[in-house]
């Protein structure tokens, strides 16, 4: 088998860190940075693997800086987050861009801060194409950081986009110090949330009960690491958005996809609560404590339905 050569298109934390997983495992890796700048379509020319690791600002960019892929070469997406006008994810964006090429969404409870330390983590290598998820499996997977593949890439990026927006949700939870059981309550009618504007929109219920859905909301619903929970605390706080962003630093997925979860929801006819009360408070239509009260008075209902939808 041919060793594989791997460009990663992003210079963040995230990006870095990817490459040193890939480095440290005995893969060659050149890095392009839009910060840094040079030839992207260079670094990208002798890879066989080419990890994509920007914001979902950045995806429309890359991909129109990105001509070309190297004949057999995947690409690797790892935005977390739905794109606005399309609604698509990401992977999605990229396999209509590239056809004929194989595409695999990379997603997990997967802290960077965390991961950089040294602590053990798991994610999810996933693609209609089983060889091209194993590809990224070899490539990815070492003592501390453990690869999981599946067949499901919409499942696995939704469950990856969609908890940023629940864990606004549980950060406001927390800022409010409403307890441990409302936040319990909050996480599993979060999931129960996700699952149907997933099944919605074509992907396996399973996939969110795994580590890209349940795995990757519970950590960033309960760390300070998480952008969108501390986003959520800070708004629960007094804080305004603009001063949590100006704050932070960074971008904060959460914030666009809700805006893009609501349209897609309006669109479909998906019922969403959580996200439409995130959606109220990011727009200052409602306190935290509003939100709060309009989720604990809806309808009366079995937590089960017949149509989950």
């Amino acid at each position: 088998m041919t060793p594989e050569v791997v460009a990663v298109l992003g210079g963040g934390m995230w990006g870095s860190l990817l490459a040193e997983l890939i480095r440290r495992n005995g893969y060659p890796v050149q890095v392009w940075s839009r910060r840094q700048g040079g030839d992207m379509q260079a670094v990208v020319q002798p890879a066989t693997v080419v990890v994509v690791a920007v914001s979902v600002a950045g995806v429309l960019p890359v991909m129109q800086g990105l001509k070309t892929l190297p004949p057999d070469a995947i690409l690797v997406s790892t935005t977390k987050g739905l794109m606005p006008g399309s609604c698509s994810t990401p992977a999605q964006m990229w396999q209509r861009a590239f056809p004929e090429h194989g595409v695999v969404a990379l997603s997990g409870p997967n802290l960077a801060a965390e991961i950089a330390q040294g602590l053990p983590a798991a994610t999810v290598a996933a693609s209609v194409r089983v060889e091209a998820a194993q590809r990224v499996q070899r490539v990815l997977a070492s003592e501390r950081f453990r690869v999981y593949t599946n067949d499901d890439p919409l499942g696995t990026e939704l469950g990856g986009a969609l908890k940023n927006v629940m864990a606004i949700a549980a950060g406001v939870c927390d800022g409010l110090h409403l307890g441990a059981n409302a936040k319990a309550s909050l996480i599993t009618r979060a999931l129960a949330e996700m699952v149907r504007v997933a099944v919605a929109l074509g992907a396996h219920a399973h996939t969110l009960y795994g580590l890209s859905g349940l795995g990757d909301l519970l950590a960033t619903c309960n760390s300070p690491l998480s952008r969108n929970y501390r986003l959520g605390y800070g708004l629960a706080q007094g804080q305004s958005l603009a001063e949590i962003l100006q704050e932070l630093q960074t971008t904060v997925e959460g914030v666009n996809t809700t805006h893009v979860l609501v349209q897609l929801a309006d669109q479909r006819g998906i019922r969403v609560p959580i996200a439409q009360q995130v959606y109220q408070l990011l727009e200052q239509r409602v306190t935290p404590q509003q939100a709060v009260v309009e989720l604990m008075g809806r309808d009366l209902k079995a937590e089960f339905h017949p149509n989950p939808l």
